[in-house]
């Protein structure tokens, strides 16, 4: 039997029996018919919504249901569309983005939107910690104030964001939560308040419970469930008990749940990758790290991933707009892989190590790893498999230690430029903690297209570049897509209409119960 045979029986003889235990829920349960409101189950509920400190997790999935932005992502996609913003425009040296507001918006407690509360509401975010270089700001906008000058208002429709430098990636940053427009309204017992523009207003909060309140007259229309309140579950077994108890009608997993009925997903934003050291020998030859993309069968590569995630044959998530689907990356025939280790004269005796995280995760690295060591054995590539603490598998990506890493990398705020440029340019190259190249690759022509895509205006030509982008990656192959994350949803029977989104930032302001389902 071939490897690829006994990977995918080993997979489907695999059996895992679960008990689920059951505890008492907090909310009591009560029919889909006898109430209105939306349980949904997540990890990490905040005692208060700060949107500029939303980057992943339940955080911002609850800021994107009571808070705007200027734009927001299409259903399915990192594109924008209008929302508190209808239309928007660009001066011709890249550095002043125009915006024009929505007519009659107003804010949960009553105030109108206007453009100086959106330049108000950017102040407070451009006034985050500078040195606090993980911020949501910092990560969409190129550190803290980062590209941001200033925002300021010219009439009470009409807003403008002067960037210190070109930034075309500006305008997917701001369908983020973190870049919500906020109000700070008056103090309660001292604290400030923040309110929004969104379909939902917070109504209630205490220790893992949020429950927020449908806004009549929302500018989107109204929403579907009156109410929605958010619950904290950190357990497969707790969410199960709590919903086998009709205590809660959706959960949203951190990683892959246990329970297979009625549960949805959707290939996320983050990404799996092996990145060559093309600095050293043997990877420094274009054929060889050609032959390892060539060896790779993504029928197997499913197989290992189990239900964390799916091989990814672009250098971009589906998700993400400008993906290029041309030729799969990986996979080829045993001819072709001989021909380009004979293109590339692997050298005789070289069994270079694959460095991989030793430590858990939503992906099974270590099997990945040993999987991908073993299709790349049998295609006569020898690569021993390293597996090391997460610090120590760090510390080697970012002073070029390793000859070839399976790594991980997300398209934070899902903009083309926050994944191709880090991961591709020279200016990632640099050894040291800020080194996000971890191929050391170098090559000005792709520097070329990646900054030009990253400072022109025009949405259609950015997406050309970046098709480019990903054909020079394509043929080059200094690094290789592996698998991408999917995003989980689990739901009960009587829930529609949930539509899962790459970013995990599900609107749910379009879902509903039907009793008797």
């Amino acid at each position: 039997m071939s490897l690829q045979l006994m990977l995918r029986a080993c997979f489907f003889i695999t059996l895992v029996l679960a008990c689920p235990i059951f505890s008492r829920p907090w909310i009591s349960p009560v029919s889909a018919q006898a109430r209105k409101e939306l349980r949904v189950g997540v990890a990490g509920v905040p005692a208060t919504l700060e949107p500029s400190a939303a980057l992943e997790g339940a955080v911002p999935l609850i800021t994107r249901q009571v808070f705007d932005t200027l734009v927001t992502f299409r259903e399915g996609s990192t594109d924008v569309e209008p929302a508190l913003a209808t239309r928007w425009a660009i001066s011709k040296d890249g550095l002043t983005w125009t915006f024009w507001l929505r007519e009659g918006v107003k804010f949960h407690d009553g105030a109108a939107l206007t453009a100086g509360e959106v330049a108000a509401s950017f102040s407070r975010g451009l006034k985050l910690d500078p040195a606090a270089a993980q911020t949501p700001w910092a990560m969409l906008l190129r550190g803290a104030p980062g590209v941001i000058k200033e925002v300021r208002a010219s009439d009470s429709r009409t807003v403008h964001i002067v960037l210190l430098q070109p930034y075309a990636p500006l305008l997917t940053a701001l369908a983020h939560p973190a870049l919500s427009i906020a109000r700070s309204a008056s103090p309660l017992e001292g604290v400030v308040r923040l309110v929004g523009t969104g379909p939902y207003r917070v109504v209630d909060a205490s220790p893992g419970r949020m429950a927020l309140e449908a806004v009549p007259g929302h500018w989107g229309g109204p929403p579907r469930t009156e109410r929605i309140v958010f619950l904290e579950v950190g357990t497969d077994e707790h969410a199960e008990a709590e919903m086998d108890a009709r205590a809660l009608d959706v959960w949203f997993p951190a990683g892959v749940p246990r329970r297979g009925d009625h549960a949805l997903s959707v290939p996320g934003l983050r990404v799996g990758y092996l990145a060559f050291q093309t600095e050293k020998e043997p990877f420094a030859r274009k054929p060889l790290r050609q032959a390892v993309a060539a060896a790779l069968d993504p029928a197997v590569l499913a197989v290992t991933l189990e239900r964390a995630a799916v091989p990814l044959q672009s250098f971009l998530p589906p998700g993400v707009w400008a993906r290029r689907e041309g030729g799969p990356v990986l996979g080829g025939t045993r001819e072709q892989v001989r021909s380009l280790l004979l293109q590339g004269r692997w050298p005789k005796g070289a069994t270079p190590a694959m460095l991989a995280s030793a430590e858990p995760s939503v992906v099974n690295v270590p099997k990945l790893a040993e999987a991908i060591g073993i299709m790349l054995g049998a295609a006569d590539i020898p690569v021993r498999v390293q597996l090391q603490p997460a610090d120590a598998v760090r510390a080697a990506h970012q002073t070029g230690a390793h000859e070839i890493a399976l790594a991980e990398a997300a398209v934070i705020g899902g903009d083309p430029h926050l994944l191709l440029f880090p991961l591709s340019t020279s200016e990632g190259a640099r050894p040291g903690a800020l080194a996000r190249n971890f191929s050391f690759y170098r090559n000005p022509r792709l520097d070329d297209v990646l900054i030009r895509a990253s400072q022109l205006s025009s949405r259609v030509e950015r997406a050309r570049l970046y098709q480019r982008a990903q054909a020079l990656l394509a043929d080059d192959m200094p690094w290789i897509p592996i698998y991408v994350r999917l995003v989980w949803g689990v739901t009960r029977p009587e829930v529609r209409n949930l539509r899962l989104h790459p970013t995990g930032l599900h609107r749910l302001n379009t879902v509903t119960l039907e009793p008797g389902s």
